[in-house]
């Protein structure tokens, strides 16, 4: 028997067949899981995660519609899926947003209040709004992932405001640890070394982050998507059953790194 046969769970944050969020959900759908793939409205988006499912021989692949920075969006996700799941074990929240203009070296003194803001609300807060929502829905208890990066902890070049968002996330995924210990429900961030992603490729620097970590990681390179599609299994898993409110990093090794 597969690891996740029986399970059910919601993964946001496929844009394409090269986003985090879609090799977590092929690794978790090979483990015998049922998901929904809640994406960015628009049709554009709609025909390109559901191009990156399909080609992954994920066939009728169930998409809802959903802005992560509107309640209202989250109110309609959420009951889509109680309307088919009769309850759901996991969640794993791989979704983040910052104006790019201001994603560069040397930026990060120049960021406006609303960008600030906007990266916090799309980036961290949304942690908290989907958990408040999936909890009646873990009746059973569940895992709820998130996925952050070295940049919360250390200043990376470029990253600017979206550090101190992802800072935010690990804090949010913290409390949340503590709240929802109670009823069984387990918090967790996914810290990953860098991948060429939509996401990543509007940092000012990331190719010579990528280079830089070839030279320093202990493992002399850089990680591959699906390396973190099997942690998120794990984390989702029975394996991790005593694992909550810590922070696993996928990153060669990097974060251990002084020089």
């Amino acid at each position: 028997m597969s690891l996740l046969t029986g399970r059910k769970g919601l993964v946001f944050g496929i844009a394409n067949d090269r986003s985090i969020a879609f090799h977590i959900a092929q690794a978790i759908l090979k483990e015998g899981a049922a998901c929904a793939f809640p994406y960015l409205p628009g049709e554009k988006n709609e025909r390109r995660v559901a191009k990156a499912l399909e080609d992954a021989g994920i066939t009728n692949p169930w998409l809802i519609p959903c802005d992560a920075s509107r309640d209202a969006d989250l109110d309609a996700a959420f009951d889509s899926v109680r309307g088919r799941f009769d309850s759901i074990d996991f969640l794993v929240h791989s979704i983040a947003f910052a104006d790019r203009t201001y994603l560069k070296p040397g930026k990060f003194l120049e960021t406006p209040r609303d960008v600030f803001a906007q990266a916090l609300d799309t980036s961290a807060y949304s942690l908290v709004a989907m958990a408040r929502r999936a909890k009646p829905l873990m009746t059973r208890g569940g895992s709820i992932v998130a996925m952050t990066y070295l940049g919360s902890e250390k200043a990376i070049p470029g990253y600017n405001v979206m550090g101190v968002a992802k800072a935010a996330l690990e804090a949010c995924m913290r409390y949340l640890a503590l709240e929802l210990g109670e009823a069984g429900i387990r918090m967790n961030t996914i810290s990953a070394g860098p991948v060429r992603t939509l996401s990543s490729m509007a940092v000012g620097g990331i190719d010579e982050i990528f280079d830089w970590v070839i030279k320093k990681a202990p493992l002399r390179r850089n990680i591959d998507a699906a390396e973190v599609g099997k942690t998120a299994v794990y984390l989702v898993s029975d394996l991790a059953s005593g694992v909550t409110g810590e922070n696993i990093f996928v990153d060669a090794g990097y974060n251990i790194v002084g020089l």
